[in-house]
């Protein structure tokens, strides 16, 4: 066996143009979009939750639904603290690509990639490749494949 078959994260970096702005901005504003629609839905499923506990409360005891009510708006309240969260980190995101400086490499993620070794093989620099991409389109493949 004179070779073997490993595997590496290979680091994905974009070049910061005006398209790639544009897109990453669109991006984060759906995002942003999608939470606000779900803090929406969570506020509609909460007052028809406590609606239909209020109609229970001629059936059943007033302060066991009242207990209910607390419980269920809670839970609410939870989600929808988390919810807001998650929005707060995207406009931060947000906020960072607007600042950002055309022809700047960002980080972009990671991807994995299977490569063979032999014996002389430096393994550390085999280990650390990335790949530039500019609009989409791999510019450059830096390190050792």
């Amino acid at each position: 066996m004179d070779q073997i078959l490993l595997r590496r994260q290979i680091n994905i970096k974009a070049v910061v143009t005006p398209l790639w702005k544009e897109d990453a901005q669109r991006q984060l504003q759906a995002q942003i979009n999608q939470l606000d629609t779900q803090v929406q839905q969570l506020d509609v499923q909460l007052q028809q939750v406590i609606a239909e506990l209020r109609k229970q409360k001629t059936d059943l005891n007033g302060e066991a639904v009242e207990a209910k009510i607390q419980e269920v708006q809670g839970q609410a309240n939870t989600q929808k603290s988390e919810l807001l969260q998650q929005k707060n980190v995207v406009l931060q995101q947000l906020n960072q690509v607007q600042q950002l400086e055309f022809e700047v490499e960002v980080d972009q993620g990671q991807m994995d990639n299977f490569f063979y070794v032999q014996k002389g093989d430096n393994l550390v620099q085999k280990m650390q490749v990335e790949i530039l991409l500019r609009d989409g389109v791999i510019e450059d493949i830096r390190g050792t494949l």
